[in-house]
């Protein structure tokens, strides 16, 4: 399925991921990319910075939240060498490519957009005007995203559920220019979307969230992740008093990092009323630091010497811009006729 096929990752810098990013989205992404590599295909993964500062406006925290971010997907095993690795603000193509995908985008696509659509019904439940504090950034983000995904002739996005729209606006997009001149100047992609990714609960049961302020950190250090793992919700109940798994919540976050062996020691402890809340609390805590412990001591590193990671996205720049300026090129050949 990805043989020969081009995949196309884009992160936003948000700062230090939790859990649940860790294991639902970023080692996924380094995985897929190495089983495109594999096949033959090509995989690029860039930092959306200019998708960031819809949001951000303050350089210091947003050069911060890139470097982060720059790091863990290293430390995390993306292999620059092997991967198209480089921010989005080094391709200067990307821009020119979005002007032109603008005149073929109708302004109804915007009005749909998940992020313009949940702006808005924010600003209504608090009572504001509509476009309240609503910039062209967020407005027009789905066709910044389609430049970034037709600029590769990219063939699998791999998205969240609340990101299949946007890969679906790229592809009509490039449908529409490709009818108006008769030709395949843009490649059609597809979304890969896995239903399997798991939700890992936060500490206090909801989805876990930066916004909710449940999460674990694993790129933080022992004392933080202990401090977090033991502040999970438990009721009353004595260890010895048996116990269905699936009504615990420690049990659920651990099903997210645990092995099989592992889940059913856990499960059978509980079940039997042989394990308590603190005994299993520290079996996730061991999970947790046993998995995240190589990647946070390359994070660290990466962290402390970022001149390298700023040379490896320079050098991931310049081996992707060739294709961006190819697929402009073919754009502006096309729409003014040289």
């Amino acid at each position: 399925m990805l043989e020969n096929k081009t995949v196309l990752t884009g992160v936003k810098p948000t700062g230090t991921p939790h859990l649940g990013n860790y294991l639902g989205a970023i080692k996924p992404a380094v995985r897929l990319g190495h089983e495109a590599v594999a096949a033959g295909g090509k995989h690029y993964m860039f930092i959306a910075d200019y998708h960031a500062i819809n949001a951000e406006k303050n350089p210091v925290i947003l050069n911060q939240k890139l470097r982060e971010i720059a790091c863990i997907y290293l430390a995390s095993g993306l292999d620059p060498q092997k991967s198209y690795f480089y921010r989005q603000s080094d391709i200067p193509e990307i821009p020119e490519i979005t002007t032109i995908l603008y005149a073929y985008t109708p302004k109804g696509f915007m009005n749909k957009a998940h992020a313009y659509k949940a702006a808005v019904d924010k600003n209504r439940e608090a009572g504001k005007p509509d476009d309240d504090g609503i910039n062209m950034g967020l407005y027009t983000y789905p066709t910044l995203m389609a430049a970034d995904i037709l600029a590769y002739d990219s063939d699998i996005v791999p998205v969240g559920k609340d990101q299949v729209q946007h890969v679906e606006i790229a592809r009509d997009i490039a449908g529409a220019i490709n009818a108006h001149y008769g030709k395949e100047l843009l490649r059609l992609p597809t979304y890969r979307f896995d239903e399997n990714v798991a939700v890992v609960p936060g500490i206090d049961g909801r989805k876990m969230s930066k916004s909710y302020g449940n999460v674990i950190a694993p790129f933080s250090d022992d004392k933080e992740i202990k401090k977090a793992i033991f502040s999970i919700k438990t009721d009353s109940r004595p260890p010895e008093e048996p116990k269905d798994p699936e009504e615990i919540l420690v049990y659920q976050i651990y099903k997210s990092i645990a092995t099989p062996q592992q889940l059913q020691e856990m499960g059978d402890g509980l079940r039997q009323g042989k394990l308590g809340y603190g005994h299993i609390k520290n079996m996730l805590l061991d999970a947790v630091i046993s998995e995240i412990r190589e990647a946070r001591e390359k994070y660290n590193y990466y962290m402390a010497h970022y001149g390298e990671v700023e040379e490896l996205l320079a050098q991931g720049a310049a081996k992707a811009r060739p294709a961006a300026q190819k697929t402009l090129q073919r754009l502006k050949d096309a729409v003014f006729g040289r």
